[in-house]
């Protein structure tokens, strides 16, 4: 849970929007490729 807990909070510190970080943890989570991310343009 910790561990859980600080990938979250650095998600958010490099500006990741809420989306954006349940969309990676739904791909880490599923191996969805709907959900993977997507480079920053």
């Amino acid at each position: 849970m910790t561990e859980t807990s600080r990938l979250i909070l650095g998600l958010r510190a490099a500006g990741w929007t809420e989306k954006e970080i349940n969309d990676f943890i739904l791909y880490i989570e599923l191996g969805d490729e709907q959900y993977k991310p997507k480079g920053k343009v």
